[in-house]
């Protein structure tokens, strides 16, 4: 078990990408500290992490905010004593078109999406720095990267993760931290079950190897990245996408 003894905390845990990389790092012998906003949800994944006989603890938090975010990092020391893995995952969407985009839709994005990894970056590194370990890291998007209509808020936020982690890792290098993103592309999710069956045919003929990602191939890196295996790769943004952007 590559991270027994270790505790690894995950932001919008309660489905999807963040709900696998949560499992994964059970099977894997981590202790599992869970955000989220569903409570229920919470409850069920962190009931299924101690079937495979890990420590869980869940906790309530708005990601975008500060004291909030503070307080959940305070209460999860305070459970597990540590903490030396940080995976942002919590992402929302508030898609339209530049013109028609309100104001309250491009904050509540950028709000969550990126303020959301400064917010609990911050927070975690002083444990991190005190202990002089730790990995962190981040789930952007390949449309951070590429673009797309309609998601101008989201792209933003996005490459924001992006650029954020490249100088967090030139700051905490030194301590023997690494922080790296991971750009998914079209991943099998309940949002992606919702396409039209021409909207999914279209973005197939996208991507080289012919399928959508699974929430499994985004846990596998993120098991990588916070991996001893990958102790010398900071600072860098796995593309996960199937080809789609070559």
């Amino acid at each position: 078990m590559k991270f027994k003894n270790e505790t690894v905390l995950i932001t919008g845990a309660t489905r999807g990408i963040g709900k696998a990389i949560a499992l994964a790092f059970a099977k894997e012998g981590a202790d599992v500290a869970l955000v989220g906003r569903n409570e229920a949800a919470l409850q069920q994944i962190s009931d299924e992490i101690k079937a495979l006989g890990r420590e869980c603890s869940f906790f309530g938090c708005d990601v975008a905010n500060s004291q909030n975010v503070q307080e959940t990092v305070n209460k999860i020391l305070d459970k597990h004593s540590r903490i030396d893995i940080l995976v942002n995952n919590a992402g929302i969407t508030r898609d339209n078109l530049l013109l028609r985009m309100s104001e309250n839709d491009w904050d509540d994005v950028i709000g969550t999406n990126l303020k959301g990894v400064f917010n609990f970056t911050k927070a975690v590194s002083r444990a991190m720095l005190k202990a002089k370990k730790g990995k962190i890291i981040s789930i952007a998007s390949i449309i951070g990267i590429t673009g797309n209509a309609g998601q101008a808020n989201y792209a933003a936020s996005k490459a924001g993760i992006i650029g954020f982690t490249k100088s967090v890792a030139k700051e905490l290098a030194s301590r023997g931290i690494t922080a790296n993103a991971i750009a998914p592309g079209y991943i099998e999710t309940e949002m992606t079950g919702q396409l039209k069956d021409e909207l999914r045919e279209g973005i197939l003929k996208m991507i080289p190897l012919g399928r959508l990602g699974t929430v499994e191939d985004v846990a596998n890196i993120s098991l990588f990245l916070a991996s001893k295996e990958a102790d010398y790769i900071t600072g860098q943004t796995i593309v996960v996408d199937g080809g789609m952007a070559i």
